[in-house]
């Protein structure tokens, strides 16, 4: 037995919304629901479960386990444990994320593999210690791909010498070669030396170490920078629960989608506590590559889905961007053998000066004013293979949140025939290109604004800047309005980005009004973003059909968590989760809202720091 992944079974939405209110401050007694008798206070918590991913590597089943928490079982080795299984379900035709382990006896295999070292051989590599090799989740595009076998298609490359532990080796590709593994086994299927590409020329240009090593040197103009917090900071933290300007809210992380935001509410000086989201986290990632050549049409990458983004994030004792004071928490994993493993300093809570907020001088009296801006900042980084994400929650003083991704890392690149030009992609160096590619993100954002526990009572409505047409109501020609439209139904509710119309959706609260007398309400301003560069038929899209849309609206519902179902890895079943879902086209006019937000960035040129964001 192989453990893919261990969660908590989280309690339903309206007892975690109850609890908020009893439990955390202020207390707010108008915040619970009433009874004959006063308010309902919750006399106990729900008891606590796990749910497990187990993959049977002999059998290569993939069973969803339910174990209660709470109570003392039977006596195994070494005592008593805690723990009673309340249900398992094997899952047919499916393959859960792989893991790391898998991913270090993939690269054995195939390195051991002897048609594999004569290929290495006949391009001068004799130091198989110099070769990477990748392996990558094989998707779905034909029967040969179907979840009856756990398979991966490695990518290689070659660094130039063993002892530099700071080379990229990324930066030399080994084309032309097709290897197909059975990870279950791991054993090697296929293999095929197709065709023989020189390798990219050694250059140090490409390496990430001191600049001394590359032929040049580091700016040495750079003064120090100082950010210091001498009273310490404006935060404050108990356990997971942290407050911060009228903030409060809860930070959790999970294996999957690494960091999640819990309970974000807003304290509004006689009004209380005020909810805004439930959950806040990013579900998905999809990286699709537009070169149609081998092996680059391949690349679809489910980050999330396929590896874990949790699962990837770094320790930030390693390497943190933060500065200031910083509060760090760290992550648990049980790992693929049933172990506890523990990344230390793996969230990051701090703040950071952001600039001017607000600033107005008087010209009659040359008076002026000006507020600083700050922000609260959770975030963790991860690596998937060459990339790294960098996630981002910023809360802002005036109300704002804000969701980032950060992209960094290294490029997943090809080889050069000499002279030859890629029509799909940029030529970086000598013998060297990157393929054109997509970067997908998908937040999912379970709303509650302004919802008292156990109240549904939130809708969506999408307003367009127009133009007003000529007439009287536009004598100048220069008149415009915004106009709304309530997204009544599921299907209703699939929308796109439109810049040239400001589009831009409020969640409301349809029983609260503010002093004006309007309807309370958040706005969702998607920042750049895009829809997939590929036709309909793309076979990446058969898992990715969740993208097809920027804004998906849902009613919630538990079971309702990936958008490309619980398991994408080699499905093949077309359109799996969210599309799905939708066709139920259930009503949204007044109810418990979910949205989900596709982020998305098109890289085409050679640089590697890029970001796409969200402000709510």
């Amino acid at each position: 037995m192989r453990f893919i992944e261990v969660g908590l079974v989280e309690p339903p939405k309206n007892v975690v919304a109850l609890a908020d209110a009893y439990f955390f401050p202020p207390f707010q007694p108008s915040l619970l629901l009433r009874t004959k008798g006063g308010p309902a206070i919750p006399s106990k918590l729900p008891p606590r479960q796990a749910r497990l991913i187990v993959y049977n590597k002999k059998s290569n089943e993939t069973s969803i386990w339910i174990v209660e928490l709470s109570e003392v079982h039977a006596v195994t080795r070494g005592g008593h444990h805690r723990g009673k299984v309340i249900s398992s379900n094997v899952v047919p035709n499916v393959q859960p994320p792989m893991d790391a382990v898998e991913y270090a006896e993939c690269e054995a295999v195939v390195k051991e593999y002897p048609p594999f070292r004569e290929a290495m051989k006949k391009r001068g590599i004799e130091d198989l210690d110099l070769v990477m090799v990748d392996p990558w989740c094989v998707g779905y595009h034909s029967e040969a791909d179907a979840p009856n076998r756990r398979l991966a298609k490695p990518l290689i490359f070659c660094r130039t010498e063993s002892d530099c532990p700071m080379e990229n080796g990324y930066a030399r590709p080994v084309e032309g070669i097709h290897v197909l593994v059975d990870i279950q086994n791991m054993v090697v299927l296929e293999f095929e030396d197709r065709k023989l590409v020189p390798l990219p020329p050694p250059d140090p240009l490409r390496n990430y170490t001191a600049g001394e090593t590359r032929g040049g040197v580091d700016r040495s103009d750079v003064k120090p920078l100082q950010i210091v917090q001498p009273d310490g900071p404006s935060f404050r933290v108990d356990g997971h629960f942290v407050q911060w300007q009228k903030w409060n809210f809860r930070i959790g992380f999970t294996p999957r989608e690494g960091l999640v935001i819990y309970s974000v509410a807003y304290v509004d000086g006689s009004r209380g506590r005020r909810p805004v989201a439930h959950r806040l986290s990013f579900v998905e990632m999809v990286v699709p590559y537009g070169d149609p050549n081998d092996p680059h049409y391949r690349k679809n990458a489910f980050d999330a889905g396929e590896d874990g983004l949790g699962k990837n994030a770094h320790s930030l004792k390693k390497g943190c961007d933060c500065l200031g004071f910083i509060k760090y928490f760290d992550a648990h994993f049980t790992n693929f053998t049933g172990g506890v493993e523990t990344i230390e300093n793996c969230v990051c809570l701090h703040e950071e000066d952001h600039g001017i907020l607000w600033k107005h001088q008087d010209w009659r009296t040359g008076l002026a004013e000006v507020r600083r801006s700050r922000r609260l900042t959770v975030s963790f980084i991860c690596t998937v293979a060459n990339y790294e994400y960098g996630f981002f929650w910023h809360f802002y003083q005036d109300g704002k949140i804000e969701a980032e991704v950060k992209l960094t890392g290294i490029l997943s690149l090809g080889a050069l025939q000499p002279g030859e030009v890629r029509k799909f992609g940029t030529t970086i160096a000598p013998g060297l290109y990157a393929p054109v590619h997509q970067h997908f993100f998908v937040a999912r954002m379970d709303m509650a604004v302004d919802c008292k526990p156990g109240e549904a009572y939130n809708q969506v409505v999408e307003v367009n800047v127009k133009v007003e047409e000529p007439g009287k109501h536009n004598p100048h020609n220069n008149a415009f309005y915004a106009e709304e439209k309530l997204l009544k139904t599921e299907l209703e509710a699939m929308r796109d980005c439109n810049p040239s119309a400001a589009r831009h959706w409020i969640i409301r609260n349809t029983r609260t009004v503010n002093r004006t007398g309007q309807l309370t309400g958040y706005k969702l301003m998607p920042g750049s973003n895009c829809l997939p560069l590929a036709r309909a038929e793309a076979k990446f899209l058969r898992r990715a059909a969740f993208l097809k849309h920027n804004l998906w609206v849902t009613p919630y519902s538990p079971d309702e968590k990936f958008p490309g179902g619980e398991f994408p890895n080699q499905n093949p079943r077309v359109g799996e989760g969210l599309a799905t879902w939708v066709k139920q086209n259930r009503p949204l006019e007044e109810t418990d809202i979910v949205l989900w937000l596709a982020l998305s960035m098109l890289h085409f040129s050679s640089a590697i720091s890029m970001q796409c964001h969200v402000i709510l």
